[in-house]
């Protein structure tokens, strides 16, 4: 659903009294909406507790309406490691995670209830069974599933406590200097683009480890290292530093260039505990035709 956006006339009251009074929604609404961050005062992440003044401009953020139960169909799933718990999979790129508007179906949760039938934790509900973090659509690469709620809660709280190593290869546009470095930004939604993410006051913590790999004429292929998972961590901290991803024209980057029509992001090294056995799982998934194809144009 679109954003709306209110002038405070009026400044003294707590923000979500002044939007119930002000707007459709109602205060519960409102508290829902601001716990999830979808409420902004002049650009900034607000909290409950915040005060309007005259002349300041909130904007709201409502979410889409939830699609209902995702249905099972035959689509090919790249499996790399599969035991009783949990599945590893190399997400292609181009499919999308789980249902959302505009992608009812053809997701990988639909062939995840293919393939696992009722053997997948319920923890990420209807919309997200088995689902313990995600990939965009057009990021390749090594993903975990979850195939019940002890697995599922386990790898969630050891994502959380920064347990699980995630290692991505990306093709950043520029000439990057430094040879390694960290991004330390807070990432939140953008303020008045509701499908981006950027980095803002109030956003969530958020930091990416970033190694150079190669430099060519006008790109750098880099390593990234997640410390924390925020949505679209990567391809925001690129942006922010002045060399967004190849491809990526949400955040910087060109549609097209070197033959790409998304960002250039592959999600390369995945190492975790087993919640069971406690044993160290490590993965690695090579960059695939896209992402070599436009390395090799602009190898010299």
């Amino acid at each position: 659903m679109p954003l709306w956006t209110r002038t405070v006339e009026n400044g003294g009251s707590r923000i979500d009294v002044y939007l119930a009074a002000v707007g459709p929604l109602s205060r519960s609404a409102v508290e829902r909406l601001i716990v999830q961050n979808r409420v902004t005062a002049d650009g900034v992440t607000a909290k409950k507790k915040h005060r309007v003044t005259a002349g300041e401009v909130i904007v709201v953020d409502e979410p889409d309406p939830s699609p209902s139960e995702a249905l099972p169909e035959d689509i090919p799933l790249p499996i790399v490691y599969e035991d009783g718990d949990l599945l590893v999979i190399d997400k292609p790129r181009g499919l999308v995670v789980h249902p959302a508007p505009g992608h009812g179906g053809g997701t990988l949760v639909n062939a995840l209830l293919a393939y696992c039938g009722d053997s997948l934790s319920g923890v990420g509900g209807v919309r997200r069974p088995g689902i313990v973090h995600r990939l965009d659509k057009d990021t390749s690469g090594l993903m975990v599933v979850a195939k019940n709620d002890v697995t599922h809660t386990a790898l969630s709280a050891a994502l959380k406590k920064r347990e699980v190593s995630r290692v991505y290869e990306a093709l950043a546009r520029g000439n990057i200097r430094k040879d390694v470095f960290t991004i330390s930004a807070p990432v939140g939604r953008h303020p008045s683009e509701r499908k981006k993410q950027a980095v803002v006051p109030g956003g969530r913590d958020a930091v990416t480890h970033v190694k150079v790999l190669a430099r060519y004429e006008g790109y750098t292929h880099i390593e990234c290292r997640l410390e924390t998972g925020r949505t679209h961590q990567i391809r925001v901290h690129l942006a922010y530093i002045g060399h967004p991803l190849a491809g990526d024209a949400r955040y910087g980057g060109r549609a097209g260039e070197l033959g790409l029509d998304a960002q250039c992001l592959h999600a390369r090294e995945l190492s975790f505990a087993h919640p069971r056995t406690g044993e160290r799982l490590c993965f690695v998934s090579e960059p695939p035709e896209y992402f070599r194809a436009a390395l090799e144009k602009i190898a010299p």
